[in-house]
Formats: structure tokens, sequence, C-alpha cells
């Protein structure tokens, strides 16, 4: 036999209580005994939490995905700055005031760019990054044991990628190949 409790329910949880314990099935009982376990034993109850993981997991992937793209975005920017610094010699006094003028439209023509852009749901740092990881997959690399930079080639490497023989230089063509250069 089960003992008996009585307890006291504020109106909207009574409200409640009796909704739910009309359908079919299901009295206030057995919703209060359902509810109190899991309360009392929240480890009981694996599908909540199983949902909750599972929802959890999705939002870490997309933060994940929010701070790569940020971080792409801030250093391209910070790239882009220090390049236009770099190589922009300053303007005569007279050519200030065109090259102003110029430069809000070309910002204009950039804000209507952006807005299109976004407008139409496409996302230019994934189509991107997806470019460059199908044309060259190791530029985010890094030879971690030589401190190389990130897109450096591997030691034994020329520029092109080419892997160099004992000596450090690039092999050459085969000797098919020769007679070949000197054909095209």
């Amino acid at each position: 036999m089960k003992p008996k409790l009585s307890v006291y329910l504020s109106d909207n949880v009574a409200e409640r209580l009796a909704l739910a314990a009309r359908r079919p099935g299901t009295n206030k009982s057995a919703i209060v005994d359902t509810a109190l376990d899991r309360f009392l034993n929240p480890e009981r109850d694996p599908n909540g939490d199983a949902a909750l993981v599972r929802r959890l997991d999705r939002m870490s992937g997309q933060l994940d995905r929010v701070e790569r793209d940020l971080s792409v975005t801030a250093e391209t920017v910070a790239l882009f700055v220090r390049y236009y610094l770099t190589i922009t010699p300053p303007l005569p006094s007279g050519d200030q005031d065109a090259a102003r003028a110029l430069g809000r439209e070309r910002f204009e023509m950039f804000v209507a760019q952006v807005g299109k852009q976004v407008g139409s749901g496409g996302r230019l740092v994934a189509d991107v990054m997806q470019r460059i990881s199908i044309t060259n997959p190791d530029l985010f690399a890094r030879n971690l044991e030589e401190g190389a930079p990130l897109g450096s080639r591997p030691a034994g490497h020329d520029p092109d990628g080419r892997a160099l023989d004992a000596t450090g230089k690039a092999p050459g063509h085969s000797p098919a190949g020769r007679g070949e250069i000197g054909n095209v």
C-alpha cells in the first residue's frame, strides 16, 4: 500500500495538474509521483537529459563556427588595414577633396554589396573557407615542430611544394620529360 500525502498547491499549478489529469490513462497521483521521482532522482530520466545534451551540442557547434568566422573576419580586416596603410602614399592637399568624394562613392557601393550579400543569405566567409580548403587544404596547417608560420611548407619542399632531393635541390625532369619540353 502506498502512503497517502496531502499537499498544498498554488491555484495555477492545481489547474495545470487537473488539466493534465484529464488525459486518458493518467491521474493526479501518477503525475505527482512521476514529477517527484524525476525531481528527486534527475539521473533516472535519460530521455529529457539526452534531448538537452543534443541541443547543447548543436549550440556548441554553432558557437564554434561563429568563433571561427569571427576570427577569420578579424584577421582579414587587420591584414587589409595593415596592407592598405603600408602601400597608400599620402595625397597632396589639392587631391584630397576629390579623393574624399571618390571614397564616399566607393563606400556606398561597398555597403550596397554587403547588403546584397546579407540579403541573399550568402556567407562570403564560408564560401572563401570552402574554396581554400578545396584548392589549398594545407594553407592553415602549421609545422608545430619547427614553429613555422601558417601555410608554410614543411622542410624538404621548395616554394612550389615539390619535394627536394638529398642535396636540397628540386629533382629535374626525367629524360623522357626533357625531350617533351623541347617539343612544346
